[in-house]
């Protein structure tokens, strides 16, 4: 199993603006990281993967591990193949959840699925990867039974809150499908998307049990830092100390000598 890594954009939440997206990928490149993007900064409604944006998150991103979060709510077909023809220009994963995808928690077998086999197509015909999110643990696999080119990502933090399923049942039926990871902590209550980590959260047997469990595959996965301010240098930190010094992740990403001196400071 290989495993890369990356931040979601998540992290400056609150402190990012319309200007600021070159120092965001340049802070996360300075540290090693990858980048997830969020489809909109917070409090805006426009969408980064509109087709005027491409140059700007190309040049930007370029030499960096992507990988894009769906636009948010209900997409039409249209929409969906601008962001999937991004993803083609970014070679970036694609990660939905399952209402952008056309599909309810509670889907049955016998639902329309005309919308989401219309939404594989074109995700196939880019060559783009597509995973699907996290959710009604049913229903994912469900998804993946139907459309054999769709992968899953696995949030953390969703598994850790299912009162129904334990977090363990989640890896045990998805870890071998699993191209993207969202790693993210919480209290057991709501889905708080703290640093990998905090003190009463996921336990560090459940941590063990998925790194396991990802190593019995030959996969390529992307795990993606998905949390909320705090600041992005106190929440990085924390997770890679959790990661990588506690639980002893591979592939840790290292600060790279050429960004010495590298902050992120955008207001």
């Amino acid at each position: 199993m290989r495993i890369r890594y990356a931040v979601s954009t998540t992290v400056f939440w609150g402190r990012e603006h319309h200007l600021s997206f070159e120092q965001e990928c340049e802070f996360l490149r300075s540290l090693g990281f990858g980048v997830e993007l969020w489809p909109t900064i917070k409090g805006y409604n426009e969408c980064r993967y509109e087709k005027s944006n491409w140059q700007r998150l190309a040049e930007a991103t370029e030499g960096m591990l992507v990988s894009m979060r769906s636009r948010n709510g209900n997409p039409d077909v249209e929409q969906w193949e601008e962001q999937i023809e991004c993803a083609k220009l970014l070679n970036a994963n694609l990660i939905t959840d399952l209402q952008s995808f056309g599909i309810r928690e509670d889907a049955e077998e016998t639902e329309d699925w005309d919308f989401p086999s219309e939404i594989v197509r074109i995700a196939e015909d880019n060559k783009v990867k597509l995973c699907i999110e996290t959710g009604n643990l049913k229903t994912v696999k469900r998804v993946g039974k139907r459309f054999e080119s769709v992968w899953y990502c696995l949030d953390t933090g969703y598994a850790n809150i299912d009162g129904k399923v334990g977090f363990m049942q989640y890896v045990d039926d998805l870890a071998e499908r699993t191209a993207h990871l969202h790693l993210t902590d919480n209290y057991g209550r709501r889905d708080d998307h703290e640093p990998p980590g905090v003190r009463g959260g996921i336990s560090r047997k459940n941590w063990e049990y998925l790194l396991e469990a990802l190593n019995k595959y030959d996969g390529d996965v992307v795990g993606s830092l998905e949390m909320m301010p705090c600041s992005p240098e106190v929440m990085i930190h924390q997770a890679s100390k959790f990661l990588f010094d506690v639980l002893k992740w591979p592939g840790r990403p290292h600060k790279q000598p050429r960004y010495t001196g590298t902050i992120y400071n955008p207001l």
